[in-house]
């Protein structure tokens, strides 16, 4: 079983930061891909960042030059780093941990932060 859990999220006032922490445990050969995707009211869930294990990293557009992902493979942690945050930016973050196992690749999900850029 592979658990995958969120912290960091909260209230912010626009141009403000947050850093998020996603940590993945249990029993995994190795992490494959982590990344961080929100789910905001209206809207479908999308992509935030995503970071590989040799930490080659996407962003979505909107994200570029805001956010930075990063990772640390020692503590299977990877962290969202969120700078400038817009009220647009409020939304529940989740964290997608893609493990190797037995037989293949599995995805895990944690259970989501809520971040919420106000004044």
């Amino acid at each position: 079983q592979v658990q995958v859990a969120e912290s960091g999220g909260g209230l912010v006032q626009p141009g403000g930061s947050l850093r998020l922490s996603c940590a993945a445990s249990g029993h995994f050969f190795s992490i494959n891909v982590m990344g961080w995707y929100r789910l905001a009211p209206g809207y479908k869930r999308e992509l935030v960042a995503a970071i590989s294990g040799d930490n080659t990293t996407n962003y979505a557009y909107a994200m570029k030059g805001r956010f930075t992902i990063s990772r640390d493979n020692s503590k299977n942690t990877v962290y969202l780093q969120m700078n400038s945050l817009k009220p647009e930016d409020t939304a529940v973050y989740y964290c997608k941990a893609r493990v190797a196992g037995l037989g293949g690749l599995y995805d895990y999900w944690g259970q989501g932060t809520q971040v919420t850029v106000s004044s």
